[in-house]
């Protein structure tokens, strides 16, 4: 079958033979219009003038021709591709019809270097496959089939595409109009197990190649590893003590004497060098805790500027609040239109934010101060004499401020109170509002709640009805079950006399040779089938017929039944010797007569 063709392997042989005419594809590129391009999409011919569908001052090229790279260009979705006649040397490929939608094609497989062509002539070789697909690319080999297809690999994957812009043309060899010469080709992508194996193993090159590129950019990124302790020696140890004397190098000689002492350098011979190395380490404290205290002195010196400057900040913070208070006074306030209004009010909840904010912040720092200074008197009980007087003096100033913070913030309470108020009033609108919404939804719920219980009782209305219909339909039901009752008593009384009038009748019926209602009907049906067989039937044949029937039906049972009617049915011998045979016939006519 040609699809179970498609997934065959094949041998990487090489092939190299004659390429065909080179202007046939030339030809019909420039008909089109359209110049060669390039695998990147750029024009390899610059100087092609597609208005004349011709390279000036360039002879045809052919566009399919391998090692140029040179792929059909892309055409529009809206305009028909339009083919031309393509002449070979041994044969001549003529397009498809332009109206006819592109031929079907597989989904293409990973890697696909191999193409799947059917509909070859029967008279077609490998040679002239060769002669058309060839100016497709490099073909590695070709396998062919005794039913009129092949499968074609290339070198490279952009091959594939060319070789399917044939499908769909029909091939003629020579000029000959035999059907065995003639053909239809349909190319579509075929799997290899070549292709995919080399595709796989590309796939895994490139995932190589991207964690080798990884490695190296974590490693371009990883900071460096720090430069190895140097090993133990007496020339070595003067180093590092001199070192250890340097403050700037202080650091790393520390590391290095670390180092040495956990790997177990110290002995009874070096241990008077490590000593001196520890103790000019020792010396570095008292240089450490004067560092300290010199940065702490900065930072103290900082917080009272950060204090002076936040509490200059906050003087002018109450100044800006101090005028907005004041323009919003009756006598200033009136004169502003309500827009101006509008922003002073704003501008003076903002800078009360603001202010309110930094005060806080000061009083945390000077709370802290305080915390600090408990601390330390806890601490150094014989500093507190000497400090008691700066401390006074300290409270004292902070006591000023403080004063002067709590005016500022009984001012900024008075006007919170006073917006507080006027926000109240809108609240109160507010909420009157909100109360009449709430008041219109609580009615439309009532509507709703009298809407339902109108509707649930004329639903109980309803089944009310209807069990009254259904009461008296009992009634009536119950009525006529009496009457049937007394018709069947009265019945009942009838067929006890009839019954003993037919008494002498029933006694016939019972010597009768029919004993059911089931054997009447097979007497019947009997009887009618051996009337349409006036020479007879064998019972085989008969219980076959009746069986067709009612499949539960047995020749015994039909047998016995025929015996017992002897008036109606008669069985006869008939042939001679091996073909002896007994077959039943009706005689229900003549047995009438008789009785």
């Amino acid at each position: 079958s040609t699809d179970g063709g498609r997934n065959l392997s094949l041998d990487s042989i090489l092939m190299g033979l004659p390429m065909s005419d080179p202007t046939a594809w030339a030809t019909a590129m420039n008909n089109l219009g359209m110049a060669p391009m390039g695998m990147t999409g750029q024009p390899l011919l610059p100087d092609f003038d597609p208005a004349l569908g011709m390279m000036t001052g360039i002879p045809p090229i052919n566009p399919m021709m391998p090692g140029l790279g040179i792929v059909p260009p892309p055409i529009p979705p809206d305009m028909p591709a339009v083919k031309e006649i393509i002449h070979c040397k041994s044969c001549t490929l003529f397009p498809p019809n332009p109206h006819l939608p592109p031929p079907a094609t597989r989904e293409r497989p990973p890697g696909c270097k191999t193409v799947f062509v059917g509909g070859l002539p029967e008279n077609g070789t490998e040679q002239i496959i060769m002669e058309v697909f060839e100016q497709c690319g490099e073909v590695i080999a070709i396998r062919k089939s005794k039913k009129n297809f092949c499968h074609i690999r290339f070198a490279e994957e952009f091959m594939v595409d060319k070789a399917l812009y044939l499908s769909g043309y029909r091939i003629r060899l020579g000029s000959s109009t035999d059907k065995k010469d003639t053909g239809r080709l349909h190319v579509d992508f075929a799997q290899a197990r070549d292709d995919l194996y080399e595709w796989e193993c590309k796939q895994r090159m490139l995932a190589r190649e991207e964690r080798h590129r990884r490695r190296l950019a974590e490693e371009r990124f990883r900071p460096p590893s720090p430069p190895p302790v140097v090993h133990y020696s007496d020339h070595e140890c003067s180093v590092v003590a001199e070192k250890l004397k340097d403050d700037t190098k202080f650091s790393e000689a520390i590391q290095t004497l670390l180092t040495w002492i956990e790997r177990g350098e110290v002995n009874r011979r070096t241990a008077n060098n490590f000593y001196s190395m520890i103790q000019s380490a020792n010396s570095h404290i008292r240089r450490l805790i004067n560092e300290k205290a010199a940065h702490e002195k900065e930072m103290e010196e900082a917080k009272e500027k950060f204090k002076l400057a936040l509490s200059g900040i906050l003087v002018q913070f109450e100044q800006i609040v101090a005028v907005y208070h004041s323009a919003s006074k009756q006598k200033a306030w009136d004169h502003f239109t309500k827009a101006q209004r509008k922003n002073i009010s704003v501008w003076c909840k903002q800078a009360e934010e603001i202010r309110n904010i930094h005060n806080d912040e000061l009083m945390g720092i000077r709370r802290e101060e305080e915390m600090e200074m408990s601390d330390e008197e806890i601490e150094d009980p014989s500093e507190m004499k000497e400090t008691e007087e700066s401390a006074l003096v300290s409270q004292v100033e902070a006591l000023k401020e403080e004063n002067d913070s709590l005016r500022w913030q009984l001012d900024a309470y008075r006007n919170e109170v006073e917006l507080l108020k006027q926000e109240q009033g809108k609240a109160s609108r507010d909420e009157d509002t909100t109360k009449e919404q709430q008041m219109k939804l609580l009615q439309q719920a009532l509507q709703g709640m009298q809407k339902h219980l109108l509707k649930v009782q004329e639903e109980y209305k309803k089944r009310e009805a209807e069990l009254e219909k259904v009461k008296e339909d009992k009634l009536k039901i119950e009525t006529l079950l009496e009457n049937l009752k007394e018709q069947e008593s009265s019945t009942s009384r009838v067929c006890a006399c009839s019954q003993e009038k037919e008494c002498p009748v029933e006694k016939t019926l019972s010597n009768s040779p029919v004993k059911s209602e089931r054997e009447v009907l097979l007497v019947g049906i009997i009887s009618t089938f051996l009337h349409v067989h006036p020479f007879g039937a064998s019972i085989e044949y008969i219980c076959s017929y009746l069986q067709r029937l009612d499949s539960k039906i047995c020749t015994a049972e039909v047998e016995v039944l025929m015996t017992r009617l002897q008036n109606t049915f008669r069985q006869e011998l008939s042939g001679v010797g091996a073909s002896l045979e007994k077959r039943w016939k009706f005689c229900g006519f003549d047995g009438l007569k008789m009785t």
